[in-house]
């Protein structure tokens, strides 16, 4: 499930973000039609997004998702509707790297978990996901790449 695992210093990135606390069972309905509308008002106000699309848990998902959904810009966006500044912080992060399935992410994040704690760290209580590619690209799942972050202590 992860082919890669590693320690590594993450900057500071400027996002475009919809905060959303949903239930577990509602979030593939909010997932996209949010990251649409961050799409379009970063658009609109004429700024290119930096990369792929992450979501950002403020806590380990469990029968509710607390999180934003956005996109890296190269400058603070202003405003627009439910569309926000945000940021993903800087700092020690175990990173790791994912190809499959979303319905295997939670056993991927279990799995890469094991690994923080077997190295010896203590994450933070945030993590972020990027969807590096996904359905939109290719529909077979074995082509999907997820990075996941997760801060530490």
């Amino acid at each position: 499930m992860l082919d890669k695992t590693e320690i590594i210093d993450s900057p500071r990135q400027l996002t475009a973000v919809i905060h959303l606390t949903v239930p577990a069972s509602e979030i593939m309905k909010v997932m996209g039609a949010g990251i649409g509308e961050v799409r379009e008002k970063v658009a609109a106000q004429g700024l290119k997004v930096s990369g792929a699309w992450f979501t950002h848990h403020f806590k380990v998902p469990d029968s509710t998702f607390d999180f934003e959904v956005g996109v890296v810009v190269p400058a603070e966006v202003k405003p627009a509707g439910r569309v926000k500044p945000g940021t993903l912080p800087a700092g020690k992060v175990a990173h790791a790297v994912y190809h499959g399935p979303y319905e295997k992410l939670g056993s991927a994040w279990g799995e890469f978990m094991k690994w923080i704690e077997a190295q010896g760290h203590t994450p933070k209580g945030d993590l972020w996901e990027v969807y590096v590619t996904g359905p939109d690209s290719n529909p077979d799942p074995k082509t999907w790449r997820t990075e996941f972050y997760r801060p530490l202590n």
